[in-house]
Order: C-alpha cells, then structure tokens, then sequence
C-alpha cells in the first residue's frame, strides 16, 4: 500500500483506525465533520463480515503435518506380496469415499455444535486472560518490585561490604600453574 491519509502519514502506521459509520465517528455520533472526512480514511471492516476462502481452507498451514492421510499412507503392500488388482483398486475406491463422506458427515452433524463450544471456550479464555490474568500479573510484578528494592538494599548494605573485604584480603593472591612434562 503506498498510499496514504490525508495528512500525509502511511496508512500503515495505524494499527487502528476508528469505525466510520454514516452518522460519523461512534466516538463523537454528533461529528458531521467526521462523516465528510470518511472518504479519505481507511475504514475498519467489521470481522463478523469478513469474506472467507472456501478454496484455501487452512490458510496458516495448521494441519499440514497432522491430518493429511491418503490411503498410501496407511496400507501399503510391499513388493512380492500383491493382491489383486481389482481388490487394491476396491480398496482404495472404498478408503477414499469413506474418509470423504465420514467427515462430511461428522462436520455436518458436529461441526456447528463444536464451533459453538470453541467460541465459548476462546470467548472465556480471552476474558479470563483480559480481566483476570494481566491485571493479577501486573499487581504481582508492582508488589514484588517493592520486596527487590528491600532484598536490594539489605545486598548492598550487609553484603557488599562483606565481598568487598574478602576481595581485598585474596586480592594479593596469585596462582601460578606448571606444566610438567
């Protein structure tokens, strides 16, 4: 994208850009100066809008290692022990359009039911994860920043001048090695 707003700066260093609507920005509703300024900006598409590829169903390449299994990766014959050719093509024929409408079938009657349990799930884990998680983190580094700087203070007040007199009395020290031969 080379293009820009109208000020001049790339689109993208906006992470975000705000929602434009026909009444104006859903910020200020009242904003009719927004709305004449919403041609030149970028809008926001809303994601429950969005277009998916029904051709490219795994786009980030999730199962590539895991699921893609064709009959050649289960049964195998090795040489010298081949049965008919018509039983290998039946077999085959029978594997394939099984796996095939097996999962059809299976995504037909539990994949809307299991799409709905995962939304509810990743629902809960992003709400724990907003509300809970990150403020009870950032609570505990803000109490344990005041203990490293009492654990901080007793280190430099007890110990460093204790490491600092032995450093002086095994300062005069030297070690010398040899090598015989």
């Amino acid at each position: 994208m080379t293009s820009g707003y109208k000020d001049g700066t790339p689109e993208e260093d906006y992470a975000h850009s705000p929602f434009i609507r026909k009444q104006g920005n859903i910020y200020k509703p009242n904003n009719k100066e927004m709305d004449n300024d919403s041609i030149n900006e970028k809008t926001l598409q809303d994601v429950h809008t969005k277009e998916i590829d029904l051709v490219n169903r795994d786009p980030k390449h999730l199962n590539d290692d895991v699921v893609k299994v064709d009959f050649e990766d289960v049964i195998a014959e090795p040489a010298g022990t081949y049965s008919f050719d018509g039983v290998w093509k039946a077999s085959f024929t029978t594997f394939t359009v099984t796996k095939y409408w097996c999962y059809r079938l299976l995504t037909a009657l539990v994949g809307i039911p299991l799409a709905l349990v995962w939304g509810i799930f990743f629902a809960i884990l992003s709400f724990i994860h907003i509300w809970a998680v990150v403020p009870c983190v950032k609570s505990y580094l803000i109490e344990i920043h005041c203990v490293s700087r009492v654990y901080s203070i007793c280190v430099h007040t007890f110990c460093d001048p204790l490491f600092e007199a032995m450093g002086k009395c095994f300062s005069s020290v030297r070690v010398t090695s040899t090598k015989v031969v």
